[in-house]
């Protein structure tokens, strides 16, 4: 007795339609690969935005979290390790506007816990001073824990001088 014939569907064919294609498969991951470059290549330019070098007070560890933070914003850093007293001496930072690393990049110093938006406008606009400050330890900080609190950088020549308020 012949076999009745039926049409011929995918479930028929041992195949599902909704299971994509190993081809369909291979160029959406081709797309997406090619779309993750294309956006890495995008931010690449961070990577050069700048160099610094960190000196943070001996046993500090909330430095490394600043130092992480604009490392991710693109500005390369080594830190060291320098005594709080020799560190505030040797880059004349008044007691007053100290915290607990000073970072120089770009003939500039930077005190505290600056934030980056602060550090990118320094460099952008170079005005002509010393360096900035956050003094203190202001919490929400790069590095610092706590809910963001709102504070001043300023200036470490001109100290009632506002720069930048977070």
């Amino acid at each position: 007795m012949p076999r009745p014939s039926f049409p011929r569907d995918a479930a028929a064919a041992g195949t599902n339609p909704r299971t994509p294609s190993r081809g369909l498969f291979l160029t959406a991951a081709f797309a997406g690969l090619t779309t993750y470059a294309a956006a890495a290549t995008q931010r690449a330019p961070a990577a050069n935005v700048g160099t610094m070098i960190v000196y943070r007070d001996t046993g500090c560890t909330c430095c490394e979290g600043w130092a992480a933070a604009m490392s991710a914003a693109g500005y390369a850093n080594t830190v060291k390790e320098i005594d709080h007293d020799a560190r505030l001496k040797r880059f004349s930072i008044p007691v007053a506007l100290a915290g607990c690393h000073t970072a120089v990049g770009r003939g500039y110093l930077i005190e505290g816990h600056v934030p980056v938006q602060a550090v990118a406008k320094l460099f952008a606009e170079r005005p002509k001073t010393r360096g900035i400050s956050a003094p203190g330890m202001p919490s929400g900080t790069p590095g610092m824990p706590g809910p963001a609190s709102r504070f001043d950088v300023v200036f470490l020549d001109e100290p009632r001088h506002v720069f930048y308020t977070s």
